[in-house]
């Protein structure tokens, strides 16, 4: 495990936030002696780049102020809530680069504690047992400009109220006729504050305790009291639940619950031509619009990871996008800025040629193989040079040649001359066309020997530097390029409109006659490459030395620094 405590020199410098400014105010002043953080997932799906932004936040935070940082899973709804989950959300965490040591816990863990506050809540007056439907609930609850109407039910006596509650527990009553909840305010103008539920009927086998509860918390109620119980200081969670927080502290004060747990929220992540909800991304899992969770075109942290992105790249965009008070949308490009320098620093250069056309040295010898001196990566000399096998016919890409090249393609044309990267200039001579198609097949060159090494003697320049593979040793592979995954900025921005309507059908284009250095044959999967003048690219998980499978992480082309160089 990596220590998370050392420097990362590879990672911008987190920038000052609003939070961390409350959190420097309240050790100030001594309303706070420590920092504990959590970070709360519900395990009904995989963790998106959204909570990666969490995440950072909420273990940074614990990190900057030598504090401590817990993982509770919120397991309150037994019905979305799976096991595999769990597991991935683990790996997602520790893969980021962070750890919560011996502090994973469950909202599950305090059921029992949560069951008697709940009885604390119904003695004190404070709540009492609903037998409306949750149809009837909603309508008598109102709108924002309508106060709600009282529960017929919202007087009955203690002792009934408790009788009931506990019958609730004991499972006699079905789903949806009875709900314990908390009398508060029906008029109030927060929606939140009139009566909310606090427990209701599940007879749902939980993941961890089985069978042993029929009734289960309301997130509104289980969560702070977690917070409370676990001794957290800063709950942080994002901006959708600034209008719970009243009820965050209603419920503390109301039970007189010495800890008090301070909520601040901040804006989530939005990101440009992606979705950010676990539950549309569920839909493209099990409607077989992507190929699981961990679909490289998927924003989750283990597609992401999948499609070679670093996790220090993550970390580091989280730290460019800083923390926000209000909403925004952050341009997915910027996403894409961080992995492409995280990757030119640490990733090996190789050649790969992703459709190819042969070349056929004509004045080479026959029977030759040389091997050339290739830079592993310009960034990191430690890295070396590899050799490459060079021989008389060589895989070019087809687009590196024009038969008819306009005046600024300086590529290889008839009668042009070209660098080979490492190795020699060839000027092309001859072009091999199908006899029916019309199609170029093959082209002929010719070499000048003395220009081993991609310079030449007598001082002659060549504009144009191709990547090669030799075609007696080149590996064969299958490459998937993957795009963005909507042709729409905003895929849930059309109201009224499916946001499956904008999934690009062009996401996944998938190549099937690659050809590689031949040293790839026994690289370990998940390994980083820039595949020189094509793009970043990853070994996929399931490449096998017989069948290698790459996926492009990302172009070389980087549309956010250039913008904003102007």
């Amino acid at each position: 495990m990596k220590n998370t405590n050392e420097k990362q020199t590879n990672e911008t410098k987190k920038p000052v936030n609003f939070v961390q400014s409350i959190i420097d105010e309240d050790l100030k002043t001594g309303k706070r002696t420590e920092v504990h953080t959590r970070f709360p997932p519900e395990p009904n799906g995989y963790l998106h780049i959204g909570h990666a932004k969490s995440i950072c936040l909420n273990f940074g935070l614990a990190q900057q102020y030598n504090g401590i940082c817990n993982l509770r899973f919120d397991d309150t709804n037994p019905t979305k809530e799976d096991v595999e989950y769990v597991e991935s959300i683990k790996e997602d965490v520790h893969w980021l680069g962070f750890d919560w040591k011996d502090r994973m816990f469950y909202a599950s863990d305090y059921f029992e504690k949560l069951y008697q506050y709940a009885l604390q809540l119904i003695k004190s007056g404070n709540a009492y047992v609903c037998e409306l439907s949750g149809d009837e609930i909603k309508e008598y609850r109102g709108t924002p400009t309508r106060p709600g109407k009282e529960s017929p039910y919202r007087n009955r006596s203690v002792e009934e109220s408790l009788s009931l509650f506990e019958q609730m527990r004991e499972g006699k009553f079905e789903e949806g006729t009875h709900s314990l909840r908390a009398k508060i305010d029906m008029a109030s103008p927060n929606m939140h504050m009139r009566d909310p539920i606090v427990y209701r009927i599940k007879k749902q086998n939980h993941h961890r305790t089985g069978d042993k509860w029929c009734i289960y918390p309301m997130y509104d109620f289980a969560h702070g009291i977690s917070d409370a119980i676990e001794g957290i200081t800063h709950s942080i969670c994002t901006l959708e639940f600034e209008v719970h927080r009243p009820l965050y502290d209603w419920f503390l004060i109301a039970l007189n619950i010495d800890s008090r747990p301070q909520q601040i929220e901040f804006a989530r992540l939005n990101l440009s031509y992606t979705v950010m909800s676990k539950r549309k991304l569920m839909e493209l899992v099990d409607e077989n619009l992507v190929d699981g969770w961990d679909d490289p075109r998927m924003p989750t942290v283990s597609g992401l990871r999948r499609r070679g992105y670093t996790a220090a790249s993550i970390r580091n965009f989280a730290n460019t996008i800083g923390v926000a008070k209000r909403d925004n949308v952050i341009d997915v490009a910027l996403l894409e800025h961080s992995v492409r320098e995280d990757l030119n620093k640490v990733s090996n250069r190789v050649m790969s040629v992703l459709n190819p056309l042969k070349v056929i040295i004509d004045n080479y010898p026959e029977n030759l193989d040389e091997e050339i001196d290739a830079i592993n990566n310009p960034e990191d000399a430690s890295k070396g040079s590899r050799k490459v096998p060079f021989s008389k016919e060589l895989y070019i890409e087809r687009d590196d040649f024009m038969e008819e090249a306009p005046k600024k393609f300086f590529r290889l044309a008839p009668g042009r001359e070209v660098r080979l990267r490492y190795a020699y200039y060839i000027t092309c001579v001859e072009v091999v066309k199908d006899e029916n198609t019309g199609d170029v097949i093959e082209l002929h060159c010719t070499y000048d020997p003395e220009t081993k090494g991609g310079s030449s003697p007598d001082g002659r320049k060549v504009k144009g530097t191709l990547h090669w593979v030799s075609a007696k040793h080149a590996l064969d592979a299958e490459v998937r390029l993957y795009d963005r995954l909507f042709v729409d900025e905003d895929p849930l921005g059309k109201k009224g409109v499916d946001f499956k309507k904008f999934l690009n059908k062009d996401s996944l284009t998938i190549l099937n006659n690659c050809k590689v250095e031949p040293g790839l044959k026994n690289a370990a999967n998940g390994s980083l490459l820039q595949f020189e003048r094509l793009g970043y690219f990853c070994i996929d998980k399931d490449s096998k030395p017989d069948k290698l499978l790459f996926n492009r992480t990302v172009a070389l082309r980087d549309s956010w620094s250039k913008m904003n160089k102007k």
